[in-house]
């Protein structure tokens, strides 16, 4: 029975090839925009997890200044060679620590200049930031200890300096200082926060110190947290050392920051969810509006065939067999657009995200909840129809012109 009312609800659209089709337009765009919506808001997702990962696997960020509750930024001194020891002997769970000293300097070779970051570090920061070297080497214990002037600078820096030739061995002015380089960076494009990785050298933090910054002071700690070990926790203990070590009073505000990337990521990525659940939703109307046309349309339907109706129930047909029919027919509709609309969906989403430069990201469970949606639809948008023409008196459908 089931697969006749199939039958003879594909002849009736097949009839009425146009008319079916606009029926089902308000399926076909609401289910297009859900899934386009959707699978372009989890690539944006993914690519602000994969941005902010960049920075480095459960990585805190040590750093002078801070908020006063009663609003403004706290100025404060740089942090002591001494305090990133105590950090990296008192607290538990550290995995890596680097101290940082970063400085805009000019770089010149030859003929060529760039103005570029120059960060001073120990040989623990690739380790602490995720860097890997693609050519040459990084300096080495000792070389970073004693403050010698060698570098490993970032793939944007080649480029704009070198451009296809080996920088390898080559000696480079940053500002007043000499250094040669050792090593080149593996590129790692832009992070979280819009900040090209790949501009920058790296050289021992006491060249930095002495001959581009003329302090001591560190500008700022990374600290990679061990996998096992929470972040929070780490970062708490890490407040409370330098609280007492730069001996700050229990109800004052603390002069240094201790940012947690792995809480700013998932702050961020909620948020992204939130706006694409909440487009997601705003799209779905449209598949309630394509409904109400579905439910118009088929009660169009029982009003033209109401003679061939009543013909059938009048021959022994039975009411319930009516209304199987007409609201098979309402689902075909439903699920045709629905399928219509996954296609077009899926495939407006790919282009987009390739031209946001995004992830193609597809949810399988929102393919299956918008297909059953969309049959939902035709379920309970075709019931009053099916219905109506299954109430019918035959007398009175048979008189009926």
């Amino acid at each position: 029975m089931i697969w006749l009312s199939l039958m003879m609800a594909l002849r009736e659209i097949r009839r009425n090839t146009l008319r079916s089709f606009l029926t089902m337009l308000g399926i076909v765009i609401g289910v297009g925009a859900v899934i386009a919506l959707v699978t372009i808001g989890e690539g944006a997702t993914q690519k602000v997890s994969a941005d902010i990962g960049k920075l480095g696997n459960n990585l805190l960020i040590v750093s002078p200044g801070g908020l006063r509750r009663s609003g403004g930024f706290t100025a404060a001194s740089g942090f002591k060679k001494e305090d990133a020891d105590a950090i990296e002997s008192e607290v538990l769970g550290i995995e890596h620590l680097a101290p940082v000293v970063s400085r805009q300097a000019l770089a010149v070779w030859g003929n060529k200049n760039w103005r570029t970051s120059v960060t001073g570090t120990s040989e623990t920061y690739l380790d602490v930031r995720g860097y890997t070297i693609a050519k040459g080497r990084k300096p080495t214990e000792a070389e970073f200890a004693s403050g010698q002037p060698l570098c490993v600078i970032g793939a944007t820096t080649v480029n704009e300096l070198f451009g296809t030739q080996d920088p390898i061995g080559a000696t480079i002015r940053l500002d007043k200082l000499s250094c040669e380089i050792v090593g080149v960076l593996s590129a790692k494009g832009q992070s979280g926060m819009g900040q090209d990785q790949d501009d920058v050298v790296l050289m021992p933090l006491r060249a930095v110190q002495r001959r581009l910054a003329g302090s001591n002071d560190i500008g700022s700690i990374y600290i990679s947290v061990e996998a096992n070990r929470s972040t929070t926790l780490v970062r708490d203990r890490v407040e409370a050392l330098l609280r007492d070590r730069r001996r700050i009073a229990p109800a004052a505000d603390s002069d240094f920051s201790v940012r947690d990337m792995k809480e700013i990521a998932e702050a961020m990525t909620s948020a992204t969810g939130a706006l694409t659940g909440l487009l997601g939703a705003i799209a779905g109307v449209s598949l309630l509006v394509g409904g109400i046309g579905i439910m118009n349309i088929m009660l169009v339907n029982v009003t033209e065939r109401t003679r061939e109706i009543g013909i059938r129930l009048a021959i022994g047909a039975l009411a319930s067999e009516v209304l199987l029919q007409f609201l098979v027919e309402a689902i075909v509709l439903s699920v045709l657009g629905g399928t219509i609309g996954i296609g077009l969906g899926l495939t407006g989403s790919y282009f987009a995200t390739r031209s946001l430069q995004l992830p193609f990201a597809v949810l399988p469970q929102i393919l299956l909840l918008a297909f059953g949606f969309s049959a939902l639809i035709g379920v309970l948008f075709g019931y009053l129809p099916a219905h109506k023409a299954a109430q019918l008196n035959p007398i009175e459908a048979l008189r009926h012109e």
